[in-house]
């Protein structure tokens, strides 16, 4: 197999975990979908440096995160929102991820509409406005007529039992 259709097939299996991993740290979905790109060019263009006995993943995500701080250095007029510890952190989190049971990765996100399907309607309906409509907290409190400190304690319990259930539905060592 030639190293151009190797690559096709390597970017088709993780084009869902590299737009999760973008969209987790910035909101714009214009901007989302160029630093795709950006992130696929360049990996193309630095093939030669992927050591193929490793994941592609991590390298990805890596070359993704670079391409997330360039972008906010270059929008950002104040603190960016996002910084090397938090990409680690968000690195962390999807490798934990990719070593859970299920062969792909909508396998995996099946399982996460799963858990959050079975939540209780005061948990999911902050949740699904969260981080699924990207929903600003003023728009969710006011919607849902909550507290802002009630809003934020529905969600860490909301998440933490989408933790506990993707635990028992992938056995996830843990969960945060």
């Amino acid at each position: 197999m030639d190293a151009t259709s190797l690559f096709e097939i390597l970017i088709r299996e993780n084009t869902d975990m590299l737009f999760a991993y973008i969209r987790s740290g910035v909101r714009d979905q214009h901007a989302v979908d160029d630093l795709y790109q950006e992130t696929v060019l360049t990996a193309w263009k630095r093939l030669d440096t992927y050591d193929r006995d490793r994941p592609i993943g991590p390298w990805l995500r890596g070359i993704a995160g670079k391409m997330m701080l360039a972008y906010y250095r270059r929008t950002s007029r104040t603190d960016q929102p996002i910084d090397e510890e938090s990409l680690q952190w968000l690195n962390d989190r999807f490798a934990a991820i990719g070593s859970l049971q299920g062969d792909t990765f909508h396998d995996k996100l099946a399982a996460m509409r799963e858990c959050i399907d079975s939540l209780p309607e005061t948990f999911q309906r902050p949740i699904t406005m969260r981080y699924t409509e990207q929903r600003a907290w003023g728009e969710i409190e006011s919607m849902l007529s909550l507290a802002k400190e009630t809003l934020k304690k529905r969600l860490a319990r909301g998440k933490a039992r989408l933790a506990d259930c993707l635990e028992n539905k992938l056995g996830l060592g843990e969960a945060s």
